[in-house]
């Protein structure tokens, strides 16, 4: 059976309930999605994902349109509150509490990347769970009230919950006494100033260097323009994770010995990219493609073949590709990054 590096996240099954939903793809559903999983997460103004951690993977998520409060218990005790809109990502160690609630009138929208293939639901344990679990009498000496107070308590896992929206006009906003663009869990990525090719396209990537206490995850935004090319390049040290939030792209993966797999890809695919393996994307349709990409590692590595072929003497490459020294002059004399389309 051909591999596939394609997924159709969003025409699968959604887990809904109190104004949630949740779609999920691992490596038992993706098999070639070794290291990274990916969570599409929607909520309803006030929908609570609730109080949970993670036993096995980081989380690393981006805002694709709405907006959220989330909280975050450090194992200090320290706990950090913080809105997110659209464009912003966060990021949160592995086994870190962390609630996320959709505030504002529209519903918010997450794609949510776990730096482990096999991550799932299984491994993220809910607050409401664990007390369901424990025995009552313990419960209510835990948490300091009546055992009939204590059986007023959940059950089971709620998973979601749904209460008031958390806005300015109640005293439930979180108060904030300066002005602020980032915090430790917070990182604004469309507020950049992009890497910007005239006629290509655009990238904003937000990774260690910017982002310090994202460890082990990168992530990126980027743009390509209709007829443009990301250019054929790999990944030294690094998986790539895909969401193709809009527009179309032909992507394919080049796994050496003659083996080149490509597919057609539209908003609400995923597509996976193993470390070191070629890969390129290219926009066939008539819009902008906006694509999240997700990297396994604070400081991912990149090397495009323009890069490479700019840098190479030219008697190196005459004799590599058997072509001669004007045909050579030919090549590209720069780094590209993306190629604008040749029509331009």
């Amino acid at each position: 059976m051909t591999k596939t590096f394609k997924y159709r996240l969003e025409q699968q099954t959604a887990y809904k309930h109190s104004g949630g939903t949740m779609r999920e793809v691992s490596v038992t559903d993706f098999p070639v999605s070794t290291a990274m999983t990916g969570v599409s997460l929607r909520l309803a103004p006030g929908t609570l994902r609730e109080l949970h951690w993670h036993t096995n993977a980081s989380e690393w998520g981006y805002v694709v349109s709405g907006s959220c409060r989330t909280t975050v218990l450090h194992p200090d005790g320290t706990t950090y509150i913080d809105n997110f809109n659209s464009g912003d990502v966060w990021y949160f160690p592995k086994g870190y509490g962390h609630s996320i609630q959709g505030i504002g009138t529209e519903e918010c929208h997450i794609i949510q990347i776990m730096n482990n293939g096999t991550f799932t639901e299984k491994h993220t344990f809910s607050i409401t769970d664990f007390i369901a679990q424990t025995p009552v009498e313990l419960v209510a000496q835990n948490l300091g009230i009546s055992i009939a107070e204590a059986q007023q308590l959940p059950t089971q896992e709620s998973y979601f919950a749904s209460g008031p929206v958390p806005d300015d006009s109640t005293l439930d906003a979180t108060a904030r006494s300066t002005t602020g663009l980032t915090s430790m869990h917070r990182y604004p990525l469309m507020a950049q100033d992009p890497k910007r090719v005239p006629g290509g396209g655009t990238e904003r990537v937000a990774s260690a260097r910017l982002f310090p206490i994202s460890t082990n995850m990168t992530g990126a935004i980027i743009e390509i323009q209709p007829g443009a090319l990301r250019e054929m390049h790999w990944h030294p040290n690094t998986d790539e994770w895909q969401y193709y939030i809009s527009g179309t792209a032909r992507m394919a993966v080049f796994l050496g010995k003659g083996e080149l797999i490509e597919d057609q890809f539209e908003a609400g695919d995923v597509g996976y990219v193993p470390e070191g393996a070629g890969h390129y994307i290219y926009n066939n349709g008539t819009e902008v493609c906006r694509i999240l990409v997700g990297f396994n590692n604070g400081q991912h590595e990149t090397i495009d073949l323009t890069k490479w072929i700019s840098s190479t003497p030219d008697d190196v490459l005459a004799t590599n590709l058997e072509i001669n020294r004007e045909q050579v002059s030919q090549l590209p004399q720069r780094h590209w990054f993306i190629a604008p389309s040749p029509l331009q």
